[in-house]
């Protein structure tokens, strides 16, 4: 039996391990590389060192090149995922983007950095975590759930025909061109940009520790395309869509986890990466003597982080991903909503980091 049989015949339990694993790799690099989408906006911004941007941004052509190949070989099939639906919610890309940025910022950092600060040892993180995940429910179907559906619902676009909110279904809706050439160029275009953008300075280049987690955050995308790819089954009862690494939904699945493990005692990947990237994080700090018990400095300490994850919970749905969920995993796909969510979420940090040195 082939790697892709194995995995569908097994495919909660597969799924399960392996964003176990993938989580573990995770945490365990964004603690030891230091990677952070929040820093990477806060070092820009305060001091004009873009070189933990240049990290992100490298994360991103990463994950692009690699999830486009796999694409191509029919590994996984992109068009599956939650990215390329068949509207562009653009409104709530923008939105969203706008206000998780703001809330990373004051929760001090995003969605995936304070799963890492939990896991070496940052109580604080715990507090956003909850926060966050309570917010990101209540925004998918509880109190706030019907804003954020009649706001989608009215300003969506239903794109015609076949077409998906793919850059390339746009782009060849306006110019009489095959869309596999579309494809290419795009890559090529947006990569190469994003490759020489960051490869050209010189003080990223010599910063091995920053590049190696571009490199790396950008790799762990692809394993998750390539693992949840191969599990996909399209005759199966409920076919489980492809899906990379995303934290914001899977932080508040995790919390329902906990409480419902009875109901459903094999977690699915997004709580598998999850408690992963918790493991991992820890781990990594404990070897390198970095696990520190941490605790909130006073009351504005307190209400700003509740505030910020309170913002990275509603933001990150209505957004549909995180720092990570669309700026790196969703770019991936070439989806013009994650492009429009990863500039306004860029935005968003900026406009926190102001906020914050008024409140200060």
């Amino acid at each position: 039996m082939g790697l892709r049989e194995s995995l569908q015949a097994t495919a909660p339990y597969g799924l399960a391990w392996g964003g176990l694993a993938l989580g573990v790799v995770f945490g365990a690099l964004v603690e030891h590389t230091r990677f952070c989408a929040m820093g990477a906006v806060s070092d820009w911004h305060g001091f004009g060192d873009a070189r933990r941007l240049r990290a992100w941004l490298l994360a991103t052509a990463v994950a692009l090149l690699g999830a486009q190949g796999l694409d191509a070989a029919g590994v996984v099939d992109l068009n599956l995922s939650m990215y390329l639906a068949p509207r562009l919610n653009w409104l709530g890309n923008v939105l969203g983007g706008l206000l998780f940025g703001i809330g990373m910022v004051f929760a001090g950092g995003c969605a995936s950095r304070n799963l890492v600060r939990l896991g070496a040892g940052d109580l604080r993180a715990a507090v956003v975590l909850v926060t966050m995940g309570v917010f990101a429910y209540m925004s998918l179907g509880g109190l706030l759930g019907p804003l954020r559906s009649g706001l989608e619902q009215a300003t969506a676009l239903d794109l015609p025909g076949e077409m998906n909110a793919s850059l390339v279904s746009l782009i060849t809706l306006a110019l009489p061109a095959p869309a596999g050439m579309v494809r290419v160029a795009l890559i090529l275009l947006l990569a190469g940009a994003l490759l020489v953008y960051c490869l050209s300075d010189a003080a990223f280049r010599a910063s091995p520790r920053l590049w190696v987690g571009g490199v790396g955050v950008g790799l762990c995308v692809c394993a998750a395309w390539a693992l949840s790819g191969l599990a996909y089954d399209e005759f199966a009862d409920v076919p489980l869509a492809p899906q990379g690494l995303s934290f914001v939904r899977p932080v508040g699945d995790s919390l329902e986890y906990l409480q419902r493990y009875t109901a459903a005692p094999v977690p699915d990947f997004g709580v598998a990466t999850v408690l992963g990237t918790v493991l991992g994080a820890g781990l990594a700090a404990w070897r390198a003597r970095r696990f520190k018990l941490v605790g909130f400095a006073d009351s504005g300490d307190t209400l700003r982080n509740l505030a910020g994850a309170a913002l990275m919970g509603i933001g990150g749905v209505v957004a549909m991903g995180c720092s990570i969920g669309q700026s790196v995993t969703g770019v991936s796909t070439l989806a013009a909503g994650s492009l429009l969510a990863a500039a306004a979420l860029f935005a968003g940090g900026v406009l926190g980091l102001r906020m914050l040195e008024r409140m200060l």
